[in-house]
């Protein structure tokens, strides 16, 4: 006897530039805090990074994440990281391993757990790390990649800081979306 498995068609669609942010509430962050979108009202710009403690590209990337926080918190910036893992099947993202990348790496962002995945599927998020920048109306300005490479001294285009830079600027984001690159997000 043959047994066939049929799985639904997995569609997720990702949230268009200029559309709405779906809001989200009462994600626990490493730092024992409860996170909301309103928590990040008094910001200028938001900047969704989903990521997972086991990617390489994730991990190649931490540094320039940090430095992006630190080099944009005094233009009201906000980085807010989430892991969108199922932590059953991908035991590194699990919150105790969360705790301990924050740890190690010194995270100076918010670093939540997307536990049921509610808002890496509201926003189209597909692999890690995937990018969302939010504009003062919470509008998607920017979505992708961080740069263009895993290898921080091979980045030709940062992407983000460009996107970024030109909302600060209070012009249009020039180049509004890029593929993201990475490790699939764990359903």
């Amino acid at each position: 006897m043959r047994w066939k498995l049929e799985l639904p068609e997995a569609r997720i669609e990702t949230l268009t530039i200029g559309a709405g942010a779906p809001d989200f509430g009462n994600l626990l962050g490493v730092d024992g805090e409860r996170y909301s979108l309103s928590s990040f009202q008094n910001k200028r710009l938001l900047v969704l990074l989903f990521i997972s403690n086991g990617c390489p590209t994730v991990k190649a990337c931490q540094d320039r994440m940090i430095k992006i926080q630190r080099d944009y918190s005094t233009k009201n910036v906000q980085l807010l990281a989430l892991n969108s893992n199922n932590s059953y099947l991908s035991p590194a993202d699990t919150y105790a391993e969360m705790v301990l990348r924050v740890q190690e790496k010194g995270f100076n962002f918010p670093y939540v757990k997307d536990e049921d995945r509610t808002v890496a599927r509201a926003y189209g998020a597909v692999c890690t790390p995937d990018v969302f920048l939010l504009d003062e109306e919470r509008r998607l300005r920017y979505k992708g990649r961080i740069d263009d490479s895993r290898n921080p001294e091979r980045v030709t285009v940062s992407d983000l800081r460009n996107a970024i830079d030109d909302l600060l600027a209070n012009r249009p984001v020039r180049v509004s979306e890029t593929t993201p690159f990475g490790c699939s997000i764990v359903w």
